[in-house]
């Protein structure tokens, strides 16, 4: 099995993902659909011998052993995926996303409207919601982009792994991966926070550990720009207080409050003929929003969407019709 050519035909077919597991054939996943290649399933050993030029050989011990592993890599044509490694019912398996070979620029995201909200930021906290595969790292790596190219700052990324590659622009990029250039995650953030960082990049908030630094970081006159596995813009909030315990909340609420800025929350749907597009909705933190926040009513954030669009706020039902009404996705 040669995993260079596979990757090849998925960038061909404009997939996302290879999928890779014994006793089944390749799959890829294009426009959000599997896909099988027309290849026999792989035999046992075929997998692990396929992918080992791509790992250290203590990074394929731990995975034979049975550990799930989670890397990224650059090919030698210099293309980047995400590997994550693990074990099946059948044996060995591995999926694969594919990491574009250019970052994504503002316009081919359609971020415009995104971009003029996070470029009056210059402290606070920016979150890009949204499920797995909804182009979070896409719109994260546009607006880390967009910062490199056009002001003189030092950027921090604190990734797990690292994807996409920022070369310095008028910034500085410092990117940084857990397991290989911090401890973990928590430890990278603390250590970022004495780094002299204008604006700090990390890749998910995941833990009670990480939404506590990345406030504090918020709070302390940085940029922070992170992403969070939510739905929507209220959820992503409602995620930010929720992993504390009950007596913290109030002061969490309150922090938020405070230092929060914008929240983007996006889905991919199909597009009209092929491919696929990004909704989005957008909310910015106004005095409102704010004192919402602050007094635990975030059911009623939804309604200061709706009637906020001239001050650049948007619902995820009028970026769904606006995509309908510009005849971009099916009206159905």
């Amino acid at each position: 099995m040669d995993v260079t050519d596979l990757l090849a035909q998925a960038a061909a077919a404009g997939a996302s993902d290879l999928h890779l597991a014994e006793a089944e054939p390749p799959l890829l996943r294009v426009d959000g659909d599997l896909r099988r290649l027309d290849l026999p399933p792989m035999p046992a050993g075929q997998l692990q011998q396929g992918l080992a030029p791509l790992l250290a050989e203590h990074q394929m011990q731990q995975w034979l052993a049975g550990a799930e592993l989670d890397l990224a890599v650059t090919l030698s044509q210099g293309r980047r995926c995400r590997l994550n490694l693990f074990r099946q019912r059948n044996g060995l398996a591995a999926s694969l996303r594919l990491i574009p070979s250019h970052v994504p620029s503002i316009a081919e995201l359609d971020l415009e409207d995104v971009l003029q909200a996070v470029a009056q930021c210059t402290d606070g906290l920016v979150l890009i919601g949204g499920a797995t595969g909804s182009g979070k790292s896409s719109t994260l790596a546009a607006l880390v982009d967009w910062l490199n190219r056009e002001r003189s700052l030092h950027i921090i990324t604190l990734e797990d792994p690292i994807e996409v590659i920022h070369s310095s622009q008028r910034s500085l990029v410092t990117q940084r991966e857990v397991g290989q250039h911090s401890s973990d995650f928590a430890q990278g953030l603390r250590s970022a926070l004495r780094q002299d960082p204008d604006v700090i990049v990390l890749g998910e908030l995941r833990d009670l550990e990480s939404i506590r630094l990345a406030l504090r970081a918020a709070q302390t006159g940085h940029l922070v720009l992170a992403t969070v596995h939510t739905r929507s813009a209220v959820s992503s909030i409602d995620r930010m207080v929720e992993v504390f315990a009950a007596d913290e909340k109030p002061l969490v609420r309150t922090l938020l409050a405070d230092s929060l800025r914008v929240v983007v929350a996006q889905v991919l749907v199909k597009r009209r003929g092929t491919g696929r597009v990004a909704a989005r909705e957008v909310l910015l933190a106004n005095m409102a929003v704010r004192n919402l926040i602050r007094e635990g009513r975030l059911a009623q954030i939804y309604s200061l969407m709706q009637a906020g669009g001239a001050a650049g706020m948007k619902t995820m039902e009028a970026a769904l019709q606006q995509l309908r009404a510009e005849g971009v996705i099916e009206t159905g």
